[in-house]
């Protein structure tokens, strides 16, 4: 989050009605929640003294580190919008009960969580969460971004500078107790939750006089909040670092690994100095989250866009042999660049589809058993390239998009625990397919923008350009 799709608002708006999801929902929600232990005299308390928030229910994977395939909430999302949208995509979810979904604590529809020292403010992030446990999503909280007082500015909700700067700036290492005070907090109120990514993207922490990353200090700052977590409920998950895994042309910089290469390019050394530094000096974790593209940072596509995203594979196998296999998370990953004013609408739908399932194909290979698509939806339509759903301001809204169709099939058919296979691809094929299979299911990906002749898994059909092909075994 940040240079990819950043996105400044907080979210002012407020629901007018509850969601529409059902009284059977809620009330299932209701029977199974479970107490978790915590400090009663604390646990879940607000600026007016409420005690936990909302009706915590059991995610599908409370006690995994590994969620499985989701997504995360932006500025705009279904938790809000025309009744009849809102209603319609939180149905929708709830067929596919489980599905992760990832929400920040401030920014992307949160507002400034702790506007003063001690004075909570968790109106927008319940809403966030409540529309989670709704809609049968397995809830995930990213502890960024930090209050200004925690970052030397003014304190108070009506002073917060929501731009792109401040909320680039980490916590003064004077107020990292009190940043992971705050994560322990939205701990206690929201008990259900039980995945926490610590910071966002190095987010502050850039060593200018060193020109390297600052991986000391969100080490120091993600050693505190995992322990504050593990403080309030020792079942907690805690993952990071969730390091933008930056690729080059090996032939521009003098930064490109020499260990971690291939056709796509290089990786940036001091990536993988500071991935290193953490891992080693970490308190613990429960998972690793990364982030990336599969693009280098110049947006070069090596060699083209389908072949670059070998790079998430690559990714993905070194950081599982560098944390002893430790549950891989994808807490972004994009495989469009995007133009001047950060959006990605170069492509047709059916292009872009087609190489976010070979990302996905990818970083499956890579090891990864958890991954959250960016942007499900924007502020207003008809259209909206690369999203989940159309936007749910008008009653039509809310409906799913070919994006949304591939995230769940492939949420359904390789979650966390799946055994792969290989298959059969014929010789002349393999240069134009991209494949992934376990015992019951394959999916082919057509890389070419033209109808092909493929034999896969012994078997021959026509594919049309770009097309996305679900095959049962």
């Amino acid at each position: 989050m940040g240079r990819h799709g950043w996105d400044t608002g907080a979210g002012r708006w407020r629901l007018t009605a509850l969601l529409g999801v059902g009284a059977a929902v809620v009330a299932l929600v209701v029977a199974l929640v479970t107490a978790l232990p915590g400090d009663p005299s604390t646990e879940g308390t607000t600026r007016d003294g409420d005690r936990v928030h909302g009706t915590p229910g059991p995610p599908r994977h409370a006690d995994e580190p590994s969620v499985g395939w989701g997504f995360t909430h932006t500025r705009f999302s279904a938790d809000e919008g025309s009744d009849a949208a809102t209603d319609r995509v939180a149905a929708m979810l709830a067929k596919n009960t489980g599905l992760p979904q990832n929400q920040a604590i401030m920014g992307w529809g949160a507002d400034n969580p702790e506007p003063v020292k001690g004075r909570y403010d968790f109106d927008a992030l319940d809403r966030r969460v409540d529309f989670m446990r709704a809609s049968g999503g397995t809830p995930v909280i990213t502890l960024c971004c930090a209050p200004d007082w925690m970052k030397g500015g003014r304190p108070g909700a009506d002073n917060t500078d929501w731009s792109q700067q401040a909320l680039e700036t980490a916590p003064t290492p004077d107020h990292f107790e009190d940043f992971a005070d705050l994560a322990a907090t939205v701990a206690r109120r929201y008990p259900d939750v039980r995945h926490f990514i610590v910071w966002n993207e190095f987010k502050g922490f850039w060593n200018d006089a060193a020109d390297r990353w600052d991986y000391e200090g969100y080490t120091e700052l993600y050693n505190l909040v995992h322990r504050a977590l593990k403080e309030v409920n020792p079942k907690i998950m805690v993952g990071g670092p969730y390091l933008v895994m930056d690729s080059v042309d090996p032939r521009r910089t003098q930064y490109a690994s020499s260990e971690v290469r291939g056709p796509w390019g290089a990786m940036d050394q001091r990536v993988l100095d500071a991935f290193t530094y953490w891992n080693t000096h970490k308190a613990g974790a429960d998972f690793v989250v990364v982030d990336g593209s599969s693009y280098t940072k110049d947006d070069a596509l090596l060699p083209d866009e389908f072949a670059a995203t070998d790079k998430l594979t690559a990714v993905g196998r070194w950081v599982r042999q560098q944390t002893r296999d430790l549950p891989l998370w994808w807490a972004e990953y994009y495989v469009e660049p995007a133009d001047g004013n950060d959006d990605r609408k170069g492509w047709s739908e059916p292009h872009r589809v087609a190489v976010q399932a070979a990302g996905m194909i990818a970083m499956a290979k890579g090891g990864a058993t958890t991954g959250f698509y960016w942007n499900p939806e924007e502020e207003k339509g008809p259209d909206c390239p690369g999203c989940l759903w159309t936007p749910t301001d008008t009653a039509d809204g809310g409906r799913p998009l070919p994006l949304y169709d591939l995230l769940t099939r492939f949420s359904r058919a390789f979650p966390p625990g799946t055994t792969y296979r290989n298959v059969s691809v014929a010789p002349d094929d393999v240069p134009n397919v991209r494949v992934l299979a376990d015992d019951d299911t394959v999916l082919v990906v057509n890389t070419l923008d033209r109808a092909i002749s493929a034999q896969v898994d012994g078997r021959r059909f026509t594919m049309q350009g770009y097309e996305v092909r679900w095959l049962e075994r």
